[in-house]
């Protein structure tokens, strides 16, 4: 017999036992592929901005502020040199400088606006750049101004930084649960999914049933689909995502985007593990779908 007869007995190849689009599969593709990309978002977007929280944190550390009050025998400005000359050589105390009338003014403008009086009194400032290894506390700062027979207040900036990495920690918090809330909604619309197909597919399952297929192997079908579609989405999801970001970090150039959202090419991997997690949650929320409706089959 040749190969053309073969061929012909043979006869036209079995289909797959589960219909194609079981249980809605191409919107729960479209679903899980949305939520992926918004949780992706969500990632990458809470690092950029632990970032900058770091970064002010960092920066607000390393500085302080002191301002002086001048007595009456000595004008504003000798007062702030003595005062510079004084902290400029405390331990852990890298540079102190007076500020003078024009940069006084140039940092009240943004918050007075530019009717900013030239006859205003100005606060006496003094800037201090601190050792980022051994900065000098507030309270020695505080006390070499004292004994130096200065009136001075010296704030570290310890309140606007605390401030700051509450902010961070809160964001932090909220990407988390915003992470969780997504992984069980996927995990909810591939329960929902994967009940509905096996609902669908009854008299497949009859058919199997009493061939002697096996519960496990019956189960097995429907994991594998849905854990298939899951991990697919959730590939394109993550990588449009990803696209996203780079397109923002390129037109941010090295600063990101913006400062407040500093965006770094390592953020990038924070998705690789998207699509792992979203193909064993679809697996799991598959079996244990799967598994009560075979029930509920059995029982009818």
């Amino acid at each position: 017999m040749t190969g053309r007869g073969l061929r012909r007995l043979e006869g036209p190849r079995p289909g797959p036992l589960l219909a194609p689009d079981a249980g809605g599969a191409p919107w729960l593709a479209v679903v899980i592929g949305v939520l992926c990309f918004l949780a992706c978002l969500a990632a990458m977007g809470a690092a950029a901005a632990d970032r900058a929280a770091d970064g002010w944190a960092r920066q607000l550390r390393g500085e302080a502020t002191v301002l002086v009050r001048p007595r009456a025998d000595e004008t504003a400005t000798v007062a702030a040199a003595r005062a510079a000359e004084t902290l400029g050589g405390v331990a852990g105390v890298e540079e102190a400088a007076a500020l003078t009338v024009d940069e006084a003014r140039a940092l009240l403008r943004p918050w007075l606006g530019e009717s900013l009086a030239d006859d205003l009194p100005l606060p006496v400032m003094v800037t201090v750049r601190l050792d980022p290894t051994a900065p000098a506390s507030a309270p020695t700062l505080s006390r070499a101004l004292a004994d130096a027979g200065l009136d001075a207040v010296v704030d570290d900036h310890t309140l606007w930084r605390a401030g700051v990495e509450r902010s961070a920690l809160t964001l932090v918090m909220l990407a988390g649960a915003a992470f969780l809330l997504v992984a069980g909604a996927a995990g909810a619309a591939v329960a929902y999914a994967a009940e509905a197909g096996v609902a669908g597919a009854r008299p497949t399952l009859a058919v199997l049933m009493l061939n002697g297929a096996a519960d496990a192997t019956v189960a097995g079908l429907f994991q594998r689909r849905f854990a298939l579609i899951a991990g697919q989405a959730a590939l394109v999801g993550a990588l449009t995502a990803a696209g996203l970001v780079a397109v923002l970090r390129l037109l941010g150039g090295d600063g990101g985007l913006t400062p407040a959202l500093p965006l770094a090419w390592r953020d990038l991997l924070l998705i690789a593990p998207c699509p792992l997690i979203a193909f064993t949650v679809a697996a799991l929320a598959a079996r244990l779908a799967a598994g009560r409706a075979l029930a509920s089959v059995e029982e009818a």
